[in-house]
């Protein structure tokens, strides 16, 4: 059987941080956020409790349901408790291939990776998608080294999976890494720190998706 979910290209993936605008607040601007064309939430909260998160996954499945996808970071219980359409693994988690031989066949499963090497590993597992950072400065990790478009296109050069790019990405510099061949971005501090996530989403999203229609015209 294979997955019954695919993947939007190009995509635009929302990771949550509670950090930035604390719990209370994180649903509503999720709701914003997919309300202004996001595809993806990615629920991304490794410190807290299995039972919190999963209360926390089932409302935002609430959130998600008929508009986005949700996937949830490394808990293959709380994926499939919350009825969630993904699990996402961490670089330093178990391998795609020992993931795919406990999850059901529907279920989304995809990397974070660095490096290309990584990238060609996780492919080469059948990831349904791999996640890339981190590509520019960012907030989030402040200090952490970056790989800037090179990155993006060493990896999408040697893997056909689509690839999700993260780390400092907004709506001036999105069309250079669609161009270096990722097909989507994944932000957190881009909508979760604006005053108006929705708006914030909109203006991703047609940056985006202008962008990949003049990829798109230059190809024909």
């Amino acid at each position: 059987m294979q997955s019954r979910y695919s993947l939007p290209i190009p995509c635009l993936c929302l990771v949550t941080d509670r950090r930035l605008c604390g719990i209370d607040l994180l649903e509503e601007k999720i709701a914003a956020a997919v309300a202004g064309g996001v595809d993806m939430v990615q629920l991304r909260e490794k410190d807290l409790p299995a039972g919190e998160l999963l209360q926390l996954a089932i409302k935002l499945r609430a959130i998600t349901d008929g508009k986005a996808l949700l996937v949830i970071n490394d808990r293959l219980d709380v994926a499939l408790a919350a009825g969630a359409d993904g699990i996402h693994l961490p670089e330093g988690s178990i391998d795609v291939n020992d993931a795919k031989r406990i999850t059901p066949s529907w279920l989304l499963v995809s990397k974070a990776v660095h490096y290309s090497e990584g990238a060609s590993v996780a492919a080469n597992e059948n990831a349904d998608y791999l996640v890339l950072g981190t590509i520019f400065p960012t907030s989030s990790k402040p200090g952490v080294e970056t790989g800037g478009l090179d990155r993006i296109t060493a990896v999408t050069s040697i893997v056909d999976t689509p690839v999700l790019a993260i780390g400092g990405i907004d709506s001036y510099n999105v069309a250079s890494v669609l161009e270096a061949g990722a097909s989507g971005i994944a932000v957190i501090t881009a909508i979760l720190n604006a005053s108006d996530p929705e708006k914030a989403a909109r203006g991703l999203k047609q940056s985006m998706m202008a962008a990949w229609e003049t990829m798109e015209e230059v190809d024909l």
